[in-house]
Order: C-alpha cells, then structure tokens, then sequence
C-alpha cells in the first residue's frame, strides 16, 4: 500500500504542476483578450462619435443580430453557441454602451 500511497502523491503533485501550468497559460490568454477588448472598445468610441455627428442612431438591431450570428457560425467550440451567444451580447452591450458615452461627450460643450 506504500506504493500506492507514493504514486497518489506523485501524480497529485504533476496534477497540481499540470494546473498550475494551465492557469499560467489563461491569465496569458487573459492579458490578450484584455488587449483585444480595449482595441474593439476603442472603435466602438470611435463609431459613437461619428454616428453622433451624422446623426445615427447607436442602437442598431440587425448589425447586433449579423454580429451574433457571425459569432455563433464561427465558433469552434468548446463553447456551446448560447455560451458564445451570452459573451457576444455582454460585448456589443458595453460596446453599445461606450458609443452613447462618447455622442454625448460630443455634445456637451467644452469649457
């Protein structure tokens, strides 16, 4: 039984190696779609902007619908597409939101 007892914690040891080594990896893969999710924020403040000096509306349902399918369509998995779905609408929500900051920072005078 000393055996075993010495295999259970040699491979608890690599398992908690093999976790630590994974969790490296995600904060990696966080740091990328932190960067990825600012840049797309930018745009969104950008488009905010200019949808307020023509005058259109920030709300628009069918390209929020074209971006949900698109997602959807793409996805690889793991994801299952309402998981895809529920990220994508969190996104195009505080995208949305950012497009309305920015057209009223537009109109607010200065000074």
């Amino acid at each position: 039984m000393a055996e075993n007892g010495e295999d259970d914690a040699s491979s608890r040891t690599r398992g908690e190696a093999q976790v630590n080594d994974l969790r490296r990896r995600i904060d990696q893969i966080d740091d990328q779609l932190m960067k990825l999710l600012n840049s797309r924020s930018a745009c969104a403040v950008e488009i905010g902007r200019i949808k307020r000096h023509i005058g259109m509306a920030v709300y628009q349902p069918e390209r929020e619908k074209w971006i949900l399918d698109r997602a959807e369509k793409n996805n690889p998995g793991p994801l299952d597409s309402g998981a895809v779905r529920r990220v994508f609408e969190r996104v195009i929500d505080e995208s949305r939101r950012l497009e309305r900051l920015a057209g009223e920072a537009e109109r607010k005078p200065k000074g």
